[in-house]
């Protein structure tokens, strides 16, 4: 009765947190390169004095699903699809170094190249910046293009080149400002060479919105039959409870 009390208790919370994490999947199913959240749960004994009676339902984080979602042609000049395993490498709020795959780019007033939420483009040598004027290209080994006003087609001039790394799923963790880092006991990633994205195109969001509706409803009722078990568990104590005054 007691371990069934546990169980049910930090099964609910678990689930609680598992539909959270799907929720916020289902929130991304349209934003630009968004990774969908993966979550587990498993059982873990409490420590401590006493008997060994009581387990937690806790849940652990298994990352993200690392797939590639799917790649939509744009025809907008500064809009870049990563290819799979490649991550565009821009400077956080705190300065260092992260990697996303939104390659959705713009160049603000001041000739800095950012993405549309607003973070600055690593290139080889720090945040890209690029002259004012002139039509502006990517080629899909990263290499950043501009024509400036009046001069001729065949004679374009490289700014720059954007930063792009190689890295798997399992070397990337993602922080809560939606940026990747590498993941605890990970090297850096290293830069991807060859033809590292494909240009005027931007790659969706890689949620399966069958899936997570189906796993919307299985949460929902994993949650109902939790508190099922919690309150069975009162219920039985209320009367074990009630026989020993009785026999008292």
């Amino acid at each position: 009765m007691d371990r069934a009390l546990y169980v049910g208790m930090t099964g609910a919370i678990a689930t609680m947190r598992a539909q959270a994490a799907n929720a916020n999947n289902l929130a991304n199913a349209s934003t630009t390169g968004f990774r969908a959240e993966l979550a587990a749960a498993q059982a873990v004994a409490v420590e401590g004095p006493g008997f060994a009676t009581r387990v937690n339902a806790q849940l652990g984080s298994n990352g993200f699903d690392a797939s590639q979602g799917s790649i939509q042609q744009t025809g907008n000049a500064l809009d870049v699809a990563l290819r799979d395993g490649n991550w565009l490498a821009v400077q956080a709020p705190d300065g260092r170094e992260a990697y996303t795959k939104a390659g959705d780019l713009q160049v603000d007033a001041n000739g800095q190249l950012r993405t549309r939420s607003g973070l600055a483009v690593m290139g080889d040598a720090g945040p890209i910046a690029v002259p004012p004027g002139g039509q502006l290209s990517i080629g899909n080994d990263g290499t950043l293009t501009i024509i400036a006003p009046g001069s001729s087609v065949a004679t374009p001039a490289t700014v720059g080149r954007l930063k792009v790394v190689a890295a798997g799923g399992q070397d990337l963790a993602r922080g809560e400002d939606g940026l990747y880092r590498p993941a605890p006991n990970k090297p850096q990633p290293q830069p991807a060479a060859g033809d590292v994205l494909v240009s005027g195109a931007l790659e969706g969001s890689n949620v399966n919105l069958a899936g997570a509706m189906v796993n919307m409803i299985q949460l929902a009722r994993q949650f109902e039959l939790q508190t099922k078990v919690m309150k069975a568990a009162e219920d039985n104590a209320s009367a074990a409870s009630s026989l020993v005054r009785m026999s008292g």
